[in-house]
């Protein structure tokens, strides 16, 4: 009964297995490994694999935890699962970064995590991505926010201020409609927050339950793609945005851009990568200047469009002609 139980498990997990295999491999040179790594696991390990692979790491699952030892050379339990199950083109560990709710140390000595879905692939803004628009770095210091009042659109101040640090918000997030912000700004105080409009048991700030009046047809097929969102978590020197979402998400910030250079690029951010979004060593060395940006603008701000980038590059000049888009304002001292 043992056995049954185990293999069962392992078929369904190997039904889930990407449609295309990688270029250097085969569904075929891949079983062999892939099956000698469910023998290792628990069956209470393999349970957590599989519902992490059929969810679609909707939530937040466990840590499926595996030893190094007797593990095939080259192929580290990581590597392969993610291999497998995410990205079939994957071929190095180096390309993967551990998201930031993983209790694992991130090394694969010992005893270390090996659920797919608490890996990201790392986008690095030095990399070449497609040459979207320039956006001025740093401008001057001014915040936002839109609101209507008597049906008119005043733009009105959100900074966080000295207070909000008392209060232990690390950052609060404002969820816009092209010129209007809806709903309240979102306070933060955990380490990091799932943005969302469809994540089964997850918690964090649904855009989903955000209801505004007359909204056009392009803001409604944004927001159905919005789905299970991002994650956005503080580690270390940075803030990172993770895009758990089906569709790419935009983002623009002021440490984005090369030193020197003309100002951050928008960023395209696929589903399944990660970047490090804000730096928050880099700010403090980065002087302002003022840019070209529609209405005010908080230099410590971080704005991300769901489905629809902006800039030269594209009909939308600037981001409040995308349909859906989140700032976020973080509480660093002025």
């Amino acid at each position: 009964m043992f056995r049954s139980r185990r293999a069962s498990l392992a078929q369904r997990l190997w039904r889930h297995r990407c449609v295309t295999p990688g270029p250097d491999d085969s569904h075929g040179a891949l079983k062999p490994a892939a099956l000698a790594l469910f023998k290792k696991l628990k069956e209470k390990e393999l349970e957590l694999l599989l519902w992490a692979v059929e969810s679609r790491g909707a939530g937040e699952s466990g840590c499926v935890w595996v030893e190094s030892r007797g593990s095939k050379p080259g192929l580290p339990a990581s590597l392969l699962l993610c291999r497998l199950f995410r990205w079939p083109d994957l071929r190095h560990p180096h390309e993967l970064k551990r998201l930031s709710f993983c209790k694992s140390t991130g090394g694969e000595g010992g005893v270390h995590c090996c659920n797919p879905h608490h890996l990201s692939r790392l986008a690095v803004p030095e990399t070449p991505l497609p040459p979207y628009g320039k956006i001025s770095p740093f401008a001057t210091p001014l915040k936002c926010a839109n609101t209507l009042n008597n049906n008119r659109r005043i733009w009105q101040d959100t900074s966080l201020s000295q207070r909000s640090l008392r209060d232990g918000h690390w950052c609060k997030l404002a969820y816009w409609e092209h010129r209007l912000r809806v709903g309240r700004l979102f306070s933060v105080h955990d380490d990091h927050v799932n943005i969302f409009a469809d994540l089964p048991a997850g918690s964090g700030f649904c855009l989903g339950q955000l209801g505004s009046r007359n909204r056009s047809q392009a803001v409604q097929r944004a927001r159905a793609k919005i789905g299970q969102g991002l994650l956005l978590s503080r580690e270390g020197s940075g803030v990172w945005a993770y895009n758990r979402s089906d569709h790419p998400v935009f983002v623009c910030s002021p440490t984005l851009g090369p030193p020197g250079g003309s100002g951050p690029a928008v960023h395209k951010l696929l589903p399944g990568y990660s970047l490090k979004v804000f730096d928050y060593d880099r700010a403090g060395n980065l002087a302002c200047w003022q840019g070209h940006h529609d209405g005010p603008y908080d230099a410590h701000s971080v704005r991300i469009s769901f489905g629809k980038g902006w800039g030269q590059c594209y009909s939308r000049r600037f981001i409040t002609s995308c349909p859906c888009w989140l700032e976020v304002l973080l509480s660093i001292p002025r």
